[in-house]
């Protein structure tokens, strides 16, 4: 009986987690990684919803999310967060599939085995925040995505995660996403995923994301890119 059990675990295991793994590996060796994609992929947007499921699930992660109702429906909308964890984007594409967001993220990103390659074919974009001119390349590409619909955009004006948690000077050139493209920006709010690194898997994370504000093409902020930032910024700290 207790044979039988260790079989049935070990089943288990390579059914649900080593299989799945071994097929996403192989699905990722057919995407190049030296190109850039403009277009999103539904299979392999599946398989990023999937793998990130998978490696979460054990974690016990709780999400409390408030102000969805906020949000147009339409892809054509950029996502801006405070950046506390690792996990903040990988939550925040999670809980909001429907907009299928790609996010620009810094190049050792691209770098992860799998994940990256499987991220650059879903229309991430890798920025170079030390090089103004292939950074503005970077904001470009993401705002001809947005005007097309293919994606939402998903960035931190923070450029980097911050270490005490507190909201670090934003970096204004993000927003030229969303204003080249003349798409909403919408404002996440994201307390307590510093947490989970901590806790998972023995204790559950309850981690918070709320959408605070919803700055719109026709908003008087809308005159300048420094009047969005400051208003997204003013927004996550009330």
């Amino acid at each position: 009986m207790k044979l039988l059990l260790i079989v049935l675990i070990a089943l288990f295991f390579g059914v649900f987690l080593i299989l799945p793994v071994i097929f996403t590996w192989a699905a990722s060796r057919f995407i190049d990684p030296e190109q850039e994609y403009d277009t999103d992929s539904p299979f392999y947007r599946k398989l990023l919803y999937i793998g990130t499921a998978i490696m979460l699930s054990p974690l016990r992660i709780r999400v409390h999310f408030t102000g969805k109702e906020k949000i147009p429906r339409t892809k054509k909308v950029m996502f801006v967060y405070n950046h506390v964890s690792n996990f903040d984007p990988l939550l925040l594409y999670m809980n909001l599939k429907s907009w299928n967001i790609a996010f620009l993220s810094k190049e050792e990103n691209f770098k992860i085995p799998v994940f990256g390659r499987i991220a650059k074919r879903c229309c991430f974009l890798a920025i170079d925040r030390e090089d103004p001119r292939e950074a503005l390349k970077t904001i470009n590409k993401a705002a001809e995505l947005l005007k097309k619909n293919e994606v939402a955009i998903g960035a931190s004006p923070e450029g980097t995660r911050s270490k005490t948690g507190e909201l670090l000077p934003f970096h204004d050139g993000v927003f030229k996403v969303a204003k080249k493209a003349d798409a909403p920006v919408v404002v996440v709010r994201i307390r307590d995923t510093e947490k989970i690194r901590n806790q998972a898997p023995l204790r559950r994370s309850d981690v918070y994301y709320d959408i605070v504000d919803v700055i719109k093409p026709g908003d008087s902020e809308w005159k300048n890119v420094h009047m969005i930032s400051e208003r997204a910024r003013n927004s996550m700290m009330k």
